[in-house]
């Protein structure tokens, strides 16, 4: 059987969510945080296998929260992102405290996949549709040994997005007519006003979006080759930071949307109608609460999850 793995970054640190470890928020009537339903979908759908990437220091509460019994499900394995994980030569930048974001984050499992694999993150809620889609593609669609890199993503509507306690940051995208991811841009406090609809760019710019368009929530479908381009561009990454600079990230969108734009990448995009959730902020759980009480009641779900 052709290894399918799903790879789960969840070393955030969690800040904007008061200092806990936002990802091991129970949420289910069990117990059960997002990541299990997650990793219920995505089995459903077909993978195989799980590679959580965490923190050393996390380790041993994550094991007890959900590694251990995702262990008796299907294999699992552990993949570590550390801020001192740098290449050979390169020392970390001085006053620098978190990681080097989601490339870096991916970069970790290389030689822990042998076909291709989905990443998503650790604090996301994103509905079966999208894992059964990315599935499919990765199975019978994915050309592993293209020269141009052959990815898929989950798109998620805008507006399906959105959280009710504060602004969020977005991979707000362009889609051409054929479902071709034409670019994807890292777009900052998105929230609801009054006035509608707001957001700004990296450097806080207004910058205009509207409630459909297609956003990347970190799921992306990837050929294991691809691990070879965010090895080797991580040293060139790290040649362009400003002295200084202890904040910049090696950011998966970004890598990605820079191949599709010098067409090394062709990204095709899974839309999907499926309403995302969070715990982003400590307020949001609740909100999560709920609705995964409400996926129960609607038969989505049994209250035993795994049972």
């Amino acid at each position: 059987m052709r290894e399918t793995a799903l790879v789960i970054m969840a070393a955030g640190i969690g800040s904007r969510f008061g200092g806990g470890i936002k990802q091991l928020e129970p949420v289910g009537p069990g117990g059960e945080i997002i990541m299990d339903y997650s990793i219920h979908d995505a089995m459903e759908a077909g993978f195989n296998k799980v590679i959580f990437i965490i923190r050393k220091d996390l380790e041993k509460d994550f094991k007890e929260v959900i590694g251990n019994r995702i262990e008796k499900l299907l294999p699992v394995e552990y993949a570590y992102q550390e801020l001192d994980a740098l290449p050979a030569g390169y020392e970390v930048t001085p006053g620098r405290t978190k990681p080097w974001g989601t490339g870096q984050a991916v970069l970790m499992v290389k030689g822990m996949v042998n076909g291709p694999f989905l990443v998503i993150n650790a604090d996301d809620y994103y509905g079966r549709e999208g894992f059964k889609k990315i599935h499919d593609y990765m199975v019978n669609v994915m050309d592993g040994d293209s020269d141009v890199y052959d990815l898929c993503m989950g798109g998620f509507v805008l507006s399906n997005t959105l959280s009710d306690n504060g602004a969020v940051t977005r991979g707000v995208c362009q889609v051409d007519d054929d479902g071709i991811l034409k670019t994807v841009n890292e777009t900052y406090n998105i929230r609801m006003t009054d006035e509608g609809l707001l957001a700004t760019d990296e450097q806080g710019n207004p910058v205009t979006v509207s409630p459909d368009q297609p956003v990347s929530m970190n799921m992306w479908g990837i050929p294991a080759g691809f691990l070879d381009e965010l090895e080797a561009g991580f040293p060139a990454f790290l040649d362009n930071l400003k002295e200084g600079d202890v904040k910049s990230e090696y950011l998966l969108p970004r890598i990605i949307d820079n191949l599709v734009q010098s067409k090394r990448a062709r990204v095709t995009v899974l839309g999907t109608p499926d309403k995302w959730f969070g715990v982003t902020y400590k307020e949001d759980k609740q909100a999560v609460v709920d609705a995964v009480r409400a996926l129960i009641d609607a038969g989505v779900y049994k209250e035993k999850l795994y049972s």
